[in-house]
């Protein structure tokens, strides 16, 4: 698997017990990059692959991510891959009561936790260190020709203009920041629909981010290494 940098970074990816997450870690594992792997719950595919694993992480739980950061205190990040999420299936009409709760939820864990997690970190990263934002071209207005999702939709499109904001406000300190769009991914998230495996995805995710810079921070890409309008 082709990189551009030293033979080992120190990868931190939330969402980590399985999917897209477990995927990453595999891969970084299997490459001999650290991984640092944080998730809710700890899961048996996880801990077989000896990474270090945070547990009691909800990045929708301000509380939750700075106890992770005191964790990590002093560890040094040379990636933070943010791929925790949640999807929920909302229509017009029914945006009341239990789903109005699942609107907020995406915000907070879709859209603010990728946020706080890196806010958190940030004295973790040095010059050089890469962000990666797992959103969706979900949040795309330009790509939106079938509607509905509307909670999922927007908190992708808020995950998208954070991306964007921190990758501006980052650069001075040499670290570059990318919206990644994995396809739609046969995971427990899509109910096992999607026709793109986990390990495909997670593969285009670590290409685009071992090409990553200061050059192309603030991108939105496909994991297959198309942009994508925002």
């Amino acid at each position: 698997m082709h990189r551009e940098e030293n033979p080992m970074s120190v990868c931190l990816v939330t969402g980590a017990n399985r999917g897209i997450g477990l995927a990453l870690c595999r891969q970084l594992v299997e490459r001999g990059d650290q991984v640092i792997a944080a998730c809710r719950h700890d899961s048996d595919e996880l801990e077989a692959l000896g990474a270090r694993v945070v547990t009691g992480v909800d990045v929708g739980d301000p509380a939750s991510i700075r106890r992770l950061a005191e964790e990590l205190e002093g560890q040094p990040l040379d990636w933070i891959i943010n791929n925790a999420g949640v999807l929920r299936r909302d229509t017009l009409g029914g945006l009341q009561d239990e789903a109005l709760d699942d609107v907020y939820l995406q915000f907070r864990v879709n859209s603010v936790g990728p946020l706080l997690v890196t806010q958190a970190l940030l004295g973790n990263l040095q010059s050089g260190s890469r962000v990666g934002i797992v959103t969706s071209r979900m949040g795309s207005m330009g790509d939106n020709d079938s509607g509905g999702y509307y909670g999922y939709r927007m908190s992708k499109a808020a995950v998208n203009a954070a991306g964007r904001s921190l990758a501006m406000d980052l650069k001075e300190r040499g670290i570059a920041v990318a919206l990644l769009h994995p396809g739609y991914v046969r995971t427990g998230m899509t109910d096992g629909g999607g026709d793109v495996e986990p390990m495909d995805a997670a593969a285009g995710l670590i290409a685009r981010m071992d090409e990553l810079n200061l050059e192309n921070t603030g991108s939105f890409w496909h994991a297959k290494g198309q942009e994508l309008p925002w």
